[in-house]
């Protein structure tokens, strides 16, 4: 079967905090780092051949991420169990992610619907859904 997504690039103000944030949540979901991350640069494969890449671009203006303006509001990647759902939910502070929802975790999509929200500290947000 073809993937669905080729590639995913991302672009970061900070690349360093990025790299540590993102590298912690891929890393989590099955995710492979790249070898070749460089100081504004880093990539993960997936095992389906999806691949994510961020960077810092030279072009890049400096303004706080706001997913709620035009753009991409989320990104929602899946996760295979409910205990690695909670485990990320325990972790997910210390690597740099704020989780959002939480009052209403783990259905805050709604009932039917079993997932963790979190933000990035450049406001990114994640939805890990569990996979039924």
């Amino acid at each position: 079967m073809t993937r669905a997504l080729h590639h995913l690039d991302l672009w970061v103000s900070d690349p360093v905090t990025a790299t540590g944030e993102w590298a912690w949540l891929l890393g989590e979901l099955g995710w492979e780092m790249a070898d070749d991350a460089g100081a504004d640069t880093a990539s993960w494969a997936h095992p389906d051949g999806t691949y994510f890449f961020l960077e810092r671009s030279a072009d890049l203006v400096d303004e706080p991420h706001d997913r709620l303006r035009p753009g991409v509001n989320h990104l929602a990647l899946t996760v295979e169990d409910r205990p690695t759902l909670d485990r990320m939910r325990a972790e997910s502070s210390s690597h740099g992610w704020h989780e959002l929802f939480a009052d209403r975790y783990p259905h805050a999509g709604g009932d039917a619907h079993t997932a963790l929200f979190l933000e990035s500290s450049e406001g990114f947000e994640v939805e890990v859904v569990l996979e039924p």
